[in-house]
C-alpha cells in the first residue's frame, strides 16, 4: 500500500477511530474518507468516477470530529498515534480556525479535528449525534456535508453520487440517510434549505455527466427526488419564513476560504 493510496487514509482514519474507541473517547471520521469508509463495495464505482482532488489524489486528506470536552484526549491520542502537529497551523492559525491540524503519520496527508459542529458555509451541529454511527458521523450529517458547500465541486457531486448508489433515504440513522432528520435540520434555516436543495438539484442534473450505470443513475435520481419531496413537505419554522421573505436580497451563507 502507497502513500498515495486512498485505502492508506481510509485504513488509518478506521483504525484511529477504533483506538480512540477503546480508550473511551467518541471520534468520528468526517470528509472524504468517511464517504469511502461507508461505500467500501463500490470499488468499481469509485474507479468510474475517477474523483480526485486538484492535487490528483483519490483522497487527500483525513477529517475527524469529537465532542469538545475530549479535546485534550484526542489531541494526546493522535500524538501517541504518531500524528504531528502542523508547524503552518500554528503559525498561520487564522487560516485554520479553531481546528488542530495534524501531520498523518509517515505521510504528507493533513487531518484537521472538528470539536461539536462544522462551520463552513452553514454550520452542523452533532451535539448528540456521534454515538448515532461507530465509524463516522451519521449519513444524514455526511450528505448534508456535502450539500452545505455552496460552491460545490465535481468530487463533491461525486461522493454524494456514491453514497446514494449504496443507501436509501428514510426515517431511521442505521445504514439509512435519515430523510426526516435532515428535513428537520432544514426546516428551521432558510439559508441552509437553500443551498442543500440548490445543490441536490444541481447533482440530479450532473448524473448525466457521471460514468454511472442506468440502473445507478436511476437509483440516485429517486432518492435524491423522494428527500426533496420529505424537505418540501416538513412543516418550516417562523424563523424559516422570516427568513425567506429576504431571500438572496441578503447573503445567505458564510465565506470559507479555501486551503
Amino acid at each position: 500500500m502507497t502513500m498515495t493510496s486512498g485505502n492508506y487514509l481510509v485504513e488509518l482514519g478506521i483504525q484511529t477511530v477504533e483506538k480512540a474507541s477503546e480508550e473511551g473517547i467518541v471520534l468520528r471520521l468526517m470528509g472524504a474518507v468517511a464517504f469511502r469508509a461507508h461505500t467500501l463495495t463500490l470499488t468499481d464505482l469509485h474507479g468510474r468516477l475517477a474523483r480526485m482532488s486538484a492535487s490528483g489524489e483519490a483522497l487527500s486528506d483525513l477529517d475527524y470530529v469529537a465532542y469538545g470536552n475530549c479535546r485534550g484526549k484526542v489531541e494526546e491520542l493522535l500524538e501517541k498515534l504518531g500524528y504531528t502537529p502542523d508547524r503552518a497551523a500554528q503559525i498561520f492559525p487564522w487560516l485554520w480556525g479553531e481546528r488542530p491540524v495534524y501531520l498523518v503519520p509517515q505521510g504528507k496527508f493533513k487531518a484537521d479535528i472538528f470539536f461539536d459542529r462544522l462551520e463552513m458555509c452553514h454550520v452542523i451541529d452533532f451535539d448528540g449525534r456521534l454515538e448515532v454511527d461507530d465509524l463516522t458521523i451519521p449519513l444524514a450529517e455526511l450528505l448534508l456535508e456535502k450539500m452545505q458547500i455552496v460552491r460545490i465541486n465535481e468530487k463533491d457531486l461525486k461522493d454524494a453520487a456514491a453514497l446514494l448508489v449504496d443507501h436509501d433515504i428514510g426515517s431511521t440513522d442505521k445504514e439509512i440517510i435519515n430523510g426526516n432528520h435532515i428535513a428537520r435540520i432544514l426546516a428551521d434555516d432558510w439559508g441552509f434549505w437553500f443551498t442543500a436543495t440548490t445543490n441536490l438539484r444541481k447533482l440530479r442534473n450532473y448524473l448525466p455527466k457521471m460514468v454511472l450505470t442506468p440502473e445507478e443513475q436511476a437509483t440516485v435520481e429517486t432518492r435524491i427526488d423522494k428527500l426533496l419531496q420529505e424537505i418540501e413537505e416538513e412543516p418550516k419554522t417562523a424563523a424559516w419564513k422570516k427568513r425567506a421573505e429576504v431571500g438572496t436580497k441578503k447573503k445567505w451563507y458564510r465565506e470559507v476560504d479555501e486551503i
